[in-house]
């Protein structure tokens, strides 16, 4: 391997906190550029429009104080919800922009073309003369239409940045994420319908069901879809891909229409379902969150082992690498000994090398970018710097 110039930004330089490599060679075409803003420029412009798409929607429908009363209780549920997803992202955290893409994604852009789509099929189902097209529209058209928006936005991520996609837990994370932003919007109308409806009492029935007893709904629907496409980064065969994908969307469909059926059942149906198997479905996908955070140290572990056999790291830091524990007695030791340089200096190296295992296992795996093995040079160059940044620093 030959070395190359390259520049490195700390954490907190770049999104999420990761450490950056750029080469200092300048593009002599503004492209590059140009498309950067035009991407930034055109979500931004999205996302507004969906804004005010949906604060009319809210206008028409509730007052400002119900409004803001509804959305203060809404921001409740976001308060277990992201930090759960953020928690699982420990080892090699996405970048923020894309965390927060995906927050808006679900909050504005799947709420309002699932509202105007679910309007729409309502209204086809009521001149058709359906039976009970209010309980049609809830348990099918709902899942269908929400889930296809909501994973649309994690499809989107999947296919323009490739290279922030690593697998399973890049997907629950994204999901998740749209999910929860999904939901608070939702809920927003939700509550503040039940209150212009009931008061308070329906008020506070409502912020139990949605915010209390079903705040990881959303998420763990769109999760499902996450998983798929998670699956996908990791296949071969464009097949395997397809039917990971769509396996993942169907999924989060059912289950989403299971929720729905179990809500139109009266409050005995639906404390049965919740207990019988709301709950335990719940509970295996908390164990399954914990088996991936462990899974996902054990593959560093793995994937870093060469680079130590080569000399590129030692064995002692793959250990520390592996370890959350470790991580963070690594970057307390280097705060104390160096200060908050060397402690920025031991999380872009403890970043970069999560960055580096995983694209590791995507080229043994076949599955990895293209790009992937100068990147690859670059990550170790990286780690290099990083590392005589905070083993160089002078103790204070």
């Amino acid at each position: 391997m030959t070395s190359g110039d390259v520049t490195t930004q700390h954490p907190g330089d770049g999104p999420g906190g990761q450490a950056q490599q750029w080469s200092p060679v300048r593009n002599p075409t503004r492209r590059p550029m140009l498309r950067t803003a035009l991407t930034i420029g055109v979500s931004a412009s999205a996302f507004l429009v969906c804004l005010l798409i949906l604060l009319g929607i809210l206008g028409e429908r509730l007052s400002a104080q119900t409004i803001v009363t509804s959305a203060l209780m809404a921001i409740i549920p976001l308060l277990i919800i992201v930090p759960t997803f953020l928690w699982l992202d420990r080892y090699e955290a996405e970048p923020v922009r894309y965390q927060v893409f995906s927050f808006l994604w679900g909050a504005l852009v799947a709420v309002v073309g699932a509202f105007f789509l679910n309007t729409f099929g309502l209204k086809l189902l009521v001149e058709a003369s359906w039976t009970d097209p209010l309980q049609t529209g809830a348990v099918y058209l709902a899942p269908v239409t929400e889930e296809t928006l909501k994973g649309l936005g994690i499809l989107l991520i999947y296919l323009l940045r490739r290279r922030e996609f690593d697998g399973i837990i890049d997907g629950i994370v994204y999901a998740g994420l749209i999910g929860a932003g999904f939901a608070f919007s939702e809920n927003i109308l939700y509550l503040g319908q039940a209150y212009n409806e009931y008061g308070d009492e329906g008020l506070t029935s409502t912020f139990l069901v949605r915010g209390l007893m079903g705040p990881f709904g959303h998420p763990l629907f769109t999760s499902l879809t996450g998983i798929g496409i998670g699956i996908a980064v990791s296949a071969r065969r464009p097949l395997v891909r397809v039917l990971a994908v769509v396996a993942g969307w169907v999924c989060a469909m059912i289950l989403h229409g299971l929720w729905n059926l179990s809500a139109l059942a009266g409050m005995d149906g639906f404390f049965e379902a919740y207990v019988t198997y709301q709950v335990p479905l719940f509970l295996a996908f908390v164990a399954f969150l914990f088996w991936l955070r462990r899974r996902e140290g054990r593959l560093i572990g793995r994937y870093l082992s060469p680079y130590a056999d080569a000399g590129w790291l030692t064995h002692a830091e793959v250990t520390m690498l592996s370890q959350l524990r470790l991580r963070r007695s690594a970057r307390t030791w280097a705060r104390r000994n160096g200060g908050r340089a060397a402690k920025k200096s031991m999380d872009a190296f403890q970043d970069s090398a999560s960055d580096l295992a995983l694209l590791r296992s995507r080229l043994v795996h076949g599955t990895a970018e293209d790009g992937a093995s100068e990147r690859e040079m670059v990550l170790l160059e990286a780690i290099t710097a990083h590392r005589r940044d905070f083993i160089g620093s002078p103790v204070t």
